[in-house]
């Protein structure tokens, strides 16, 4: 194959590859076994084996491959004039007719500091092993700053460690401000900015005790925490909408068809099953434990290949409730969106499988939505035994404290929040049935909002119970909400 054929090879072309590369020594075939990333038609980099020795290769086609080559490039020979420690490059080319490819020593045996910290995340917060991932990661950053570089895609996966020796990969993120000389303070808290941003907001209160490993290693400037908080929050909200605007096209995390006739969206690595669900979507609701039916949505429990699942299944009654529905998006995929902005703020809601709206052209129909399914009791079964006594589980309220503090920073209303609709699994407080989620854009409308939130919770338990009267004591009353979630 000609490197230029890549272009079009889509997501996942067929494995071995094997390409024609020329360069000093002649034209040789690069093997190519597996695939790491691919951006397709632009983009893939892979494991494979060049004149006899295993390497990563970075493969650009397409329109943009000769500056995406020349920014890579430039990174790699950046790290190595500052003396970072980064995988060798072993060959490059540039061919503007056929596209760009560097050629890296492999790390045999290499594992991702992303990877390393997705083993320990679910840990308590701040256990020894978290902080052991978070200084070594933060001690690395530092010694790149104090070298006048930094990375501009900055995340866990760029970092790999094998043994003792922490390699630093993906030149096409490495900028310089002047090298050989300390980054400037506002450089740093945006750089570390985007790396904080990336933990969950849980560990925000311990950002000065991990910040401690960076200045030992690059003292150079003091480093104010509500400044570096405010970039922490800029660069949330960015990474929020970013991902709000993935859920709806066709990317690396999911995948999405839409056209006259039907919308599909799923993760990507929940595609084939999914697709299997929801041809059968009608069949499995008849079959399985439906809680709600008729009306303008059907609810239940199925289980496809021993894997419980609930489907949704939005109708439409009658031909005024359509005239109503046809033109606007529907609430399957209002729902879509809204659970993963919830999964994506760390508020534990049931994943989001699958969307389908059914459509004639581009009027919409009836629509699915497919979520894990939640086997925990829900709020007002769990608190039964508390009504009269209005003692509960310290880690229970504690739990509830945080849902609500983090709905309220992020300014979300639920829109029907009673007992049914919360339950407790793992530990957290989990929310189900999104079709009215809002995420408000002002105080105003949110506090209003977030009164109805309140007044329904508390329907929930009769005013004169020991439970009613204790939450009400506990749980806010009025909001004044002013951090931009996205």
């Amino acid at each position: 194959m000609r490197l230029s054929e890549l272009k079009r090879a889509g997501r996942e072309p067929a494995l071995p590859l094997s390409i024609s590369l020329a360069d000093a020594a002649g034209v040789a075939e690069l093997q190519l076994f597996s695939l790491l990333r691919v951006l397709p038609g632009q983009r893939y980099v892979g494991a494979g084996l060049w004149r006899g020795r295993q390497v990563l290769a970075k493969l650009l086609v397409g329109a943009k491959a000769a500056r995406h080559f020349q920014r890579e490039l430039a990174g790699v020979r950046r790290l190595a004039e500052a003396g970072v420690t980064t995988p060798l490059l072993l060959a490059d080319g540039l061919d503007q007719a056929e596209g760009g490819w560097l050629l890296f020593e492999f790390i045999e045996g290499a594992e991702s500091l992303g990877s390393a910290w997705q083993a320990v995340e679910s840990l308590p917060v701040l256990a020894d092993e978290q902080t052991a991932v978070m200084a070594e990661a933060l001690t690395a950053i530092a010694s790149l700053h104090h070298r006048g570089l930094w990375q501009e895609d900055l995340h866990l996966d760029n970092l790999l460690r094998q043994g003792d020796q922490l390699y630093l990969i993906d030149g096409a993120g490495i900028r310089a401000e002047t090298l050989g000389q300390p980054l400037s303070r506002q450089r740093v808290l945006e750089n570390l900015g985007v790396l904080f941003a990336q933990l969950p907001k849980k560990f925000d209160p311990f950002t000065e005790e991990l910040l401690v490993h960076y200045l030992l290693a690059n003292g150079e400037h003091a480093l104010p925490l509500e400044a570096l908080q405010k970039q922490i929050d800029q660069v949330r909200s960015w990474r929020l909408r970013d991902y709000l605007n993935k859920v709806g096209r066709d990317c690396s995390l999911f995948s999405v068809h839409s056209d006259a006739f039907e919308l599909f969206a799923a993760p990507r690595d929940e595609v084939t099953a999914m697709q299997d669900v929801i041809s059968q979507a009608d069949a499995l609701l008849e079959k399985g434990h439906l809680y709600k039916t008729g009306g303008a949505a059907s609810v239940g429990k199925v289980e496809v290949a021993g894997r419980p699942l609930v489907i949704k299944r939005y109708n439409i009654k009658n031909f005024a409730h359509w005239l109503k529905r046809f033109w606007r998006p529907s609430r399957a995929w209002h729902s879509w969106r809204e659970g993963n902005r919830l999964a994506f703020l760390g508020i534990a809601t049931p994943r989001p499988l699958a969307i389908v709206e059914q459509r004639f052209l581009w009027m919409r129909r009836k629509a699915y939505l497919v979520t894990e399914y939640l086997d925990g009791p829900d709020i007002i079964e769990h608190f039964a035994p508390y009504i009269d006594v209005g003692q509960l589980p310290e880690n229970e309220l504690l739990a509830l404290d945080r849902l609500f503090a983090e709905l309220i920073r992020a300014r979300i209303s639920h829109g029907d929040f009673k007992g049914h609709n919360l339950f407790w699994k793992n530990g957290e407080w989990a929310l189900i049935d999104l079709d009215s989620m809002c995420r408000h854009t002002s105080n105003a409308s949110f506090a209003k909002a977030f009164a109805r939130d309140r007044a329904r919770f508390m329907r929930n338990w009769p005013a004169h119970t020991a439970l009613h009267q204790m939450l009400d004591k506990r749980l806010p009353v009025a909001v004044g909400a002013t951090e931009d979630a996205g």
